[in-house]
């Protein structure tokens, strides 16, 4: 019992919820309302209509009476008809504006959320949350329970109707609705466990797909294809199985619905029929009664579908507010400070941090400082804490102890659109979209000007490789810019960096991925973009690094060696000088092979 209010109660709160988005089309939904409860009136009064002119004209020869009663029943036709056109268009486009209001509030709660979010949902659930759950919304906010509350009071009408001409045979023809009664609650409860599984099932496939089609050259050089086959057709048949369950249950409960309505029908006809012989009935009532069973039976089915409809709805909504109901990891300040001119000096002072609690701890009582206008670089091994630092400073995450300074305040005093906008982030991973090439740099702000890209693409010896694609800044990307070679999408994104003229730079291994010959071309461009600027580089080939004001080298989390590149490499056993030693070593036996 408790589980069923507890059901109740929780579609109850969805149900709140989602009207929040239906809230501005709520005096369009009132007259479709109206329009609805017009069209069920108009419907459920043909048969009384064909009941009078049985009864009142054609048994008695009254020609010009028929006549009279035929032209009502061609209006209430064409009312109906007139109605109907007009309710589902309007129903149809406030249903649809209310989808738009809620699709556009998870897209902006996913981009808000904190990146360890991103870290534990794979890309393919959020993609149906934000693709197949809302559109699962589509009919109930449309047209449903508009629809609902239209089947409730046709059912209301048909009933008054049929009382206002025989109790008797209502009651004959009510008989089995007991039996309806029970099916339709076991049909409830079956019906939404296997839509809720049909959820999980469809954001379990779209996470498999999104992935393997993401990493497609992977599975085909390791010739995992076969196996990765076999994953898809274990998981499809999860799909397909969670979609048969729910075609089990409607196949059992339409046939009762269908049997049932029968079942009335033969009732009405043979109570009728003999009520009809002994002329306590007339046959206009009887005939009325036919087409009402038929009616009564019509919103039924309709309160059935729209239940399926509310159920698969209310399924998504769940996921749906899922999303939405997550919580900020990341807590911007109330009241937060805006600096006019940052200068950029930033500060580390024993900072402790984790990704997860029950996790090891990444970082270990971190301390540094960069000066504005330094260069400072981060080394060491994978894993040691470099990238997590950079993460930290933007505030991706939040540290569990310690203080991060931006020019000697808290960046918790800032708005993350506030500090954010310092910083200029160049990653080893290209971040391109489809659309064209100034579309990639500005990413859409007005204020950015085609000169100014022009001019930033020039100082990054950019713009001559740019000017020769076939529509110039034009020219429109694939998906993560496929169409470029690793060296020009880098490019790309250092001109985006430099266009937004970022106080501090962050390079977290932006050369790593390139060839030597466009490594010497990303390095000018890098030159170029520090100058003038704190800039903080994350690599591993040493060699980009040596003109550094400061370095530091992290271990397991900890700053183990800082200096610059030569203090480090005269200490004999220090970390930075094993790397350096290790690297070059590398490098030498490279050559000599090659030669």
């Amino acid at each position: 019992m408790s589980n069923k209010q507890d059901s109740k109660a929780v579609d109850s709160v969805l149900i709140r919820r989602l009207y929040y988005f239906f809230e501005p089309y709520k005096w369009w939904a009132l007259l479709a309302i109206g329009l609805t409860l017009s069209a069920a009136f108009l419907g459920t009064v043909r048969p009384k209509l064909t009941q009078i002119a049985v009864d009142d004209y054609i048994a008695v020869d009254d020609y010009s009476g028929l006549l009279w009663i035929i032209m009502l029943l061609g209006l209430a036709l064409v009312g109906e008809f007139i109605i109907l056109v007009a309710n589902t268009y309007l129903t149809r486009w406030f249903g649809q504006g209310a989808l738009y209001r809620l699709r556009n509030a998870v897209f902006e709660k996913i981009q808000s959320l904190h990146v360890q979010f991103f870290d534990k949902n794979p890309i393919g659930r959020l993609i149906t949350r934000t693709t197949n759950d809302i559109e699962a919304l589509s009919e109930l906010l449309s047209d449903g329970i508009v629809n609902m509350i239209g089947d409730l009071f046709r059912i209301f009408f048909i009933l008054y109707f049929m009382l206002a001409m025989s109790w008797e045979l209502t009651i004959i023809a009510i008989l089995v609705l007991p039996i309806l009664f029970y099916s339709t609650f076991w049909f409830k409860g079956k019906v939404r466990s296997a839509f809720l599984e049909v959820r999980d099932q469809i954001a379990r496939l779209n996470s498999f797909v999104q992935e393997h089609i993401s990493g497609m050259a992977v599975v085909q050089l390791f010739n995992r294809e076969k196996k990765q086959k076999n994953r898809f057709e274990s998981i499809n048949a999860d799909h397909r199985e969670a979609h048969i369950q729910t075609i089990f249950y409607f196949s059992i409960f339409w046939p009762v619905v269908e049997v049932l309505a029968s079942l009335a029908m033969a009732l009405v006809v043979w109570y009728g029929g003999a009520r009809a012989l002994m002329d306590e009935v007339t046959f206009g009532v009887l005939l009325a009664f036919i087409q009402y069973v038929r009616q009564f039976f019509n919103p039924i089915r309709g309160l059935s579908e729209k239940y399926n409809t509310l159920q698969s709805a209310l399924a998504s909504s769940e996921r749906i507010f899922d999303v939405l109901d997550t919580e900020k990891e990341v807590i911007e300040s109330e009241s937060p400070i805006q600096i006019n001119h940052v200068r950029g000096k930033v500060e580390f002072k024993n900072v402790w941090f984790s990704y997860n609690k029950d996790d090891e701890v990444i970082l270990k009582d971190v301390s540094f400082k960069a000066e504005p206008g330094e260069l400072l670089a981060i080394v060491g091994a994978t894993g040691a804490g470099k990238s997590t630092i950079i993460n930290l400073l933007m505030r991706y995450y939040d540290i569990e102890e310690g203080e991060i300074l931006l020019d000697d305040h808290n960046i918790k005093e800032f708005s993350l659109t506030g500090l954010r906008e310092n910083f200029g982030l160049v990653l080893q991973d290209n971040a391109l979209f489809s659309g064209t090439v100034l579309e990639n740099i500005t990413l859409g702000n007005e204020n950015i000007s085609r000169e100014e890209v022009i001019k930033a693409s020039k100082e990054v010896d950019s713009h001559k490789f740019i000017s020769k694609l076939p529509s110039g800044y034009d020219y429109v990307l694939n998906e993560r810019g496929a169409s470029l070679s690793m060296g020009q999408r880098q490019l790309i994104c250092f001109v985006r960096a430099m266009v937004y003229d970022p106080k501090i730079l962050i390079l977290d291994e932006a050369t790593s991925s390139v060839d030597s010959e466009t490594e010497e071309l990303v390095s000018k461009a890098c030159n170029k973009m520090m100058k003038g600027r704190t800039s903080i580089v994350i690599a591993h080939r040493l060699s980009t690094i040596r003109g550094a004001d400061k370095i530091l080298v992290m271990h397991k989390g900890k700053i183990r060696e800082e200096g610059s590149h030569n203090s480090l490499l005269e200490k004999e056993d220090g970390i930075y000088r094993k790397l350096y030693e290790l690297q070059y070593r590398d490098q030498d036996v490279i050559t000599s092979g090659t030669e």
